[in-house]
């Protein structure tokens, strides 16, 4: 036997033993780092500047540093490839927001499952609507490649013999909303929490149709030795973080501005911010970074208040970017509330006023739409709002509750008793609700933006069905 067929010997028995079964959790209880594939998409795991985010990656990171582990991070491009990295081993954890009963993943380990939500099938408005299953025959579909979502379509065609679709092999539904929305595809299949949220991007696309089949949505560990133990310590986890709100906590940041948002402002603002942002966004960012805040902030708070128009004025005399009071500004020293950068300057110096003066045990983000919700109708209302909230067995240190309690200031049996009296609000209550999709619209804007690119070019891919689609045979 030759020296290099020697070699070639020993290196496969060295790769052998390095790969064997169960040598990553081995791994994990020495060095105590957590491996965990994931995709980059706005509802798993992004960049937002240098800080890493999304819903599956806080809910990772609050595992890890419940249990003291280090956190590290893999990306997927495609469902395959991550299905393939855990069946392989190379990690401990797959955590991308799919559903834990897909026939792809039977080799595999599920948790406990974190989150509920139905399949619904898109469509761009003002073209054919499917009303029905049956209006799903012969027409344009696509899914993400290897999903649950495709095992879905499968499961229909009993019903709708003619069902055809065309299987995308990306990890990021945003891929799929962007064919939909180029006219490149007519319909696409996506959890309605995670269409709902990325909606701000694309409002032109409604959702038709529900397809009610709840879906529990989990993560996955391979199926070898020493994955058990982790599987239910993780399931412990999520017990303890649903008994503490954390979950709902983690939730409501990710998915809240979704229940208020407007398509109709998400299309109108998107225009504006092509048309009009560009004009301010230089002046927005430095007067953001002088007063240490989110630039996308300052710029929702703005378009809120005025549209980005310095001469706006309301009825009742507040005017410009900031739409300041007369007394308000004042107070700032703003001059002339005209002057954009004056009236930005103003009204950054008067949210982070507000931030400093709320009681310090409200935490972020309950404590910001706290204090916008006091720049739209006073401190004192707001405390009025937090007193009433109280009253009635709710938590006047979260918004929510807040919130709920808000339209009671202009109940005639109410704010009498309230120390500060009448106030709108219900005018509060749209307020932050707007800044929130507003803002929201932003952060996901320079998600899509930035994301990381996988190495396919998935526009070619959209014109070449053949590379994206794999159709069913009638």
């Amino acid at each position: 036997m030759n020296f290099l067929k020697i070699i070639a010997i020993l290196l496969v028995f060295v790769s052998l033993w390095g790969c064997s079964d169960g040598d990553i959790f081995r791994e994990l209880d020495a060095n105590g780092e957590l491996i965990v594939v994931t995709r980059n998409s706005p509802t798993t795991y992004y960049f937002d500047g240098d800080q890493a985010a999304g819903f599956e990656y806080d809910l990772l990171q609050a595992y890890a540093d419940a249990r003291g582990y280090s956190l590290r991070v893999e990306v997927a491009f495609t469902l395959e490839e991550l299905i393939s990295q855990l069946d392989q081993g190379q990690v401990h954890l797959g955590a991308a927001g799919m559903a834990v009963t897909t026939e792809f993943a039977q080799n595999l380990l599920t948790t406990d499952a974190y989150l509920e939500q139905n399949p619904v099938i898109i469509y761009k408005s003002g073209k054919n609507r499917p009303r029905r299953l049956a209006d799903l025959a012969e027409r344009d579909l696509i899914v993400l490649a290897d999903s649950s979502h495709a095992e879905l379509l499968e499961d229909l065609v009993d019903q709708i013999p003619t069902l055809t679709w065309r299987e995308v092999q990306v990890g990021d539904t945003l891929e799929l909303m962007k064919l939909v929305t180029e006219e490149r595809a007519e319909l696409a299949v996506l959890g309605a929490a995670e269409f709902r949220l990325q909606q701000q991007l694309y409002p032109r696309l409604v959702a038709a149709l529900d397809l009610d089949t709840g879906e529990s949505i989990g993560w996955y560990l391979p199926n070898i030795s020493g994955a058990d133990t982790l599987r239910n310590d993780i399931n412990l986890f999520l017990h303890e973080a649903r008994q503490t709100g954390l979950l709902a906590k983690i939730s409501e940041q990710y998915f809240g501005t979704t229940r208020f948002s407007s398509r109709m402002g998400a299309f109108t603002f998107n225009r504006r911010v092509d048309s009009l942002l560009p004009k301010w966004q230089p002046l927005i960012e430095a007067v953001a970074a002088e007063y240490q805040m989110d630039w996308r902030l300052l710029a929702a708070v703005s378009y809120q208040e005025s549209h980005w128009d310095p001469t706006a004025k309301s009825r009742t005399g507040v005017e410009g970017m900031m739409m300041l009071t007369r007394n308000t500004a004042k107070e700032l020293n703003v001059e002339n509330r005209k002057d954009p950068q004056q009236s930005l300057r103003g009204g950054a110096r008067f949210i982070k006023d507000l931030l400093r003066r709320l009681p310090a045990d409200i935490e972020q983000p309950h404590r910001l739409w706290m204090a916008l919700a006091a720049y739209n109708i006073g401190l004192g209302h707001l405390e009025d709002a937090r007193v009433i909230a109280e009253k009635n067995g709710l938590n006047p240190h979260l918004w929510p509750d807040v919130r709920s309690q808000l339209p009671k200031l202009q109940n005639p049996d109410i704010y009498p008793t309230t120390r500060f009296g009448f106030a709108r609000g219900n005018e509060a209550i749209t307020y932050v609700d707007n800044i929130r999709q507003y803002y929201s619209t932003l952060q996901l804007m320079n998600v899509a933006d930035e994301r990381i690119q996988p190495p396919i070019n998935v526009a070619e891919m959209a014109e070449n069905s053949a590379a994206i689609a794999v159709p069913l045979a009638l």
